[in-house]
């Protein structure tokens, strides 16, 4: 006979008790007793998380001021500096007029210690 008995001691009056009935019913079915009301917490406070996580994102953009595409590039006239309007026709007759048949290969000046590709 061991030492130790297999069956835990429960006194007389955990019979009596709502957790006696649960333990008892838990190991008969565990996945409807446990596993379903974890998996229905998961899913539940997602939902309500949600509108909490729109709100933050909400309050973000109201601080981050939008930019319209020409402050976005530097293009505002009242500006130092301000850089020309673009036109593609404009660039393509200006690439056109430059001489493309005179040019001269040059290397690129390697860093110290970089490879350069000359056997």
């Amino acid at each position: 006979m061991p030492t130790f008995s297999a069956k835990k001691f429960r006194p007389s009056t955990f019979q009596d008790h709502l957790a006696a009935a649960y333990r008892s019913h838990m190991a008969r079915h565990p996945f409807l007793l446990f596993g379903l009301p974890f998996i229905l917490t998961m899913v539940a406070g997602s939902f309500f998380l949600t509108p909490a996580t729109a709100l933050r994102y909400e309050r973000h953009d109201k601080k981050v001021k939008s930019l319209s595409r020409e402050e976005e590039l530097g293009l505002n006239e009242n500006k130092k500096g301000a850089r020309r309007v673009w036109d593609i026709n404009e660039e393509y007759y200006r690439l056109a007029a430059k001489d493309l048949d005179d040019w001269e290969n040059k290397r690129v000046k390697r860093l110290k210690g970089e490879h350069d590709g000359i056997l």
